[in-house]
Parts: structure tokens; sequence; C-alpha cells
């Protein structure tokens, strides 16, 4: 078999560069083996701001002009809802807050995603005196309906490998790469946290950090927003919230742990004012950063091997502007942002 590239990893940043591929007409074939949950578990919002500190997330302008046409593109090709639009609100806890929150607003950045209008709570489920602000231009990617419909597609076409990569089984040259009777001009690794096993890339700085998220369900809340409060919630539908999510730098499973359980109960309760049932708690790894800044580039040697990866918490954003980046570097010769480039740190 010949094909233009071998994509090794169907997440948010598999996907996002396959796409890449198919709107410029290349051939390609997808190994995954599903061993890695960081995409399938995610939240999967899409939010300009950093809600901590009322800033701007890097390139956000660029980063939705190109993931919200993607997804559009996707839900049109593999018939199913991806793009939930929902407003994000964030609490308040103070006055002081308020006012931040309103200066942060004047900002050129943030004028267009933070609202000026003060929302007070009359929601008798939720703990807010202080009332909300809201984010503008916001809305949850369906990841897991996404990959899903994502890998059946695939799989209709004969583009997919699911079995474990071997790496042994790579031989590269100058003209190209072979890996067992597949031969191909490039080799793109979108691995996620299981880069850390990758010989070819296994030094690069990727932090794996875990995170846990639950699923209550809790029928008298009746939000239709998603609430950043200490925690996340995320309305599913059918009175079902993801809550979440944790941050364990240490623990590598994907096992779901009562510690995690507790910590984001207790932040729960201290937002809302109901009876609710946890019905589901997940795991995964997310692949981070030490800079919080994507790991993309060419390896030093063997030319026809790249990677793409270290999307962290935002992949839904940002995975669809990396991806393009990749692969103008690759066809085109495009200089990577030196933000990006994984030479930052050889």
């Amino acid at each position: 078999m010949k094909v233009d590239y071998i994509i090794v990893g169907i997440g948010l940043a598999g996907i996002s560069f396959c796409e890449q591929l198919k709107a410029h007409n290349k051939s390609f074939i997808v190994c995954d083996n599903a061993s890695q949950q960081s995409s399938t578990v995610a939240g999967g919002l899409y939010n300009p701001v950093v809600l901590k500190r009322f800033t701007s997330v890097w390139q956000s302008d660029a980063q939705l002009e190109l993931a919200l046409p993607m997804y559009k593109v996707l839900e049109d090709r593999l018939k199913v809802k991806l793009d939930h639009k929902i407003p994000v609100y964030r609490k308040f806890a103070s006055v002081e807050e308020q006012n931040d929150w309103f200066t942060a607003s004047d900002k050129p950045a943030l004028s267009k995603y933070l609202s000026t209008s003060l929302i007070k709570n009359t929601n008798n489920g939720i703990n807010a005196s202080f009332g909300f602000g809201e984010v503008l231009e916001t809305g949850r990617i369906d990841v897991k309906t996404l990959i899903e419909a994502y890998k059946a597609d695939l799989k209709a076409e004969n583009l997919l490998i699911t079995e474990g990569f071997d790496y042994d089984a790579v031989t590269a040259e100058n003209s190209g790469v072979t890996y067992k009777n597949i031969q191909a001009k490039h080799i793109v690794f979108a691995e996620g946290f299981g880069v850390t096993k990758n010989p070819f890339f296994s030094d690069l700085p990727l932090v794996p950090t875990k995170g846990e998220l639950l699923t209550i369900l809790a029928p008298e809340l009746k939000m239709n927003f998603v609430l950043k409060a200490g925690v996340f919630l995320i309305p599913l539908g059918d009175d079902l919230y993801t809550v979440g999510a944790t941050y364990d730098w240490h623990d590598t499973t994907h096992d779901t742990t009562k510690k995690a359980e507790k910590e984001l109960l207790d932040k729960l309760i201290k937002v809302i004012d109901c009876e609710f049932e946890v019905v589901n708690q997940v795991a995964g790894i997310r692949p981070t950063v030490k800079d919080r800044r994507p790991l993309v580039g060419q390896h030093q040697t063997l030319k026809n091997l790249y990677v793409l990866n270290g999307l962290g918490t935002r992949g839904v954003m940002i995975g669809p502007a990396m991806a393009k980046s990749l692969f103008e570097f690759i066809e085109a010769g495009t200089p990577l942002d030196k933000e990006i480039n994984i030479e930052r740190f050889l």
C-alpha cells in the first residue's frame, strides 16, 4: 500500500490533521489502538477567555476561525450533532471580582467576548449571590461522539488500523518511510500521552496530567448554561451534567479514583444547592507542556517523521490551527511559529 501520510493516533490532534489531508486531497491511513483517552473524556468546551484571571486565550481568534468551520464540515459529513452553542457563566465571588471583570471587558482582546451585563442569579439550585458574568461566542463540542463517528467513517473507508503501533517496524529514508507493508512520504505522530513511549520523540518534555470528570443527574437544577465556579458544570441534556475537572501530575493510570471524586464533590456542593446523584466517572491523561504551548515539528534527523501533540486542556480550539501549521510546514515549507516548534526544547 502507498499513501502520502501515516497518522498515528486519532484524538483531536489526529482528526484535525486528517481533515487537512482530506481538504488537500492527500492519501493517508490511520493507526490507533484506543489506548489514549484524553480526547474521549474531554469536556469539549471552546471558550476564548481564561476565567481564572480574566485574560485572553493564546491566539483564540485565529483558533476559533479555523475550528468552528471544521466542526461544521464534520457534522455535515458524519451526520452527527457536534457543536452545541451554549453560554459560559463565570460565578462572581465578590464585588471585587465583578469590578475586575468589567475592567477586563474594556481590553481590545476581550471586549467581544465578555458581556458587560451583570447577570443576577435566579436559579434556586445555584449559590451565587454576586451573580455571573457571561462569556460570549462559546460552546461545547461533543468529542466522544466526534471520535466514535470519525473512527466509524475511517473503518468504512478501510483507512483505520486498530492495533498498537510498532515503532521497530519503521524504516525511514530520504525518499519516505516504510511501516510494515505501507509506504508513505511522511508519518505524523498524534498520540497524546502515548508519545512518551515513542522512541523518536520520547525526549520531548511532555507532562502527563491526569484529569477526572463526573457525570451527575440533577433533575432540579434546570441549568441551560455552562457554569465556572471552582469547577466547570456542563449541561448534557436530560438533567445530566459533567463536573470537572481534576489535575494530577503523578498518577498516569486511566483508573478513576475516590480522591478525585471527593475533590470534585467538595467543590460542587459549594456551588449547587439541590439533590443530585453521581452516575458516572471517567479519567484520561492530558498531554500538557510546561510552557503551555503545543509540541509541533520535525524529527532532527529522520526528516519524514513529525509530531503533533501537547494540545493540553483546549484541544477542541487549538487542534485545527496546529494541524494547519504542521501541514503547511510539511507541504509548503512555511516556518512553524517558534512558540510551538519543538526546536525550542532541543
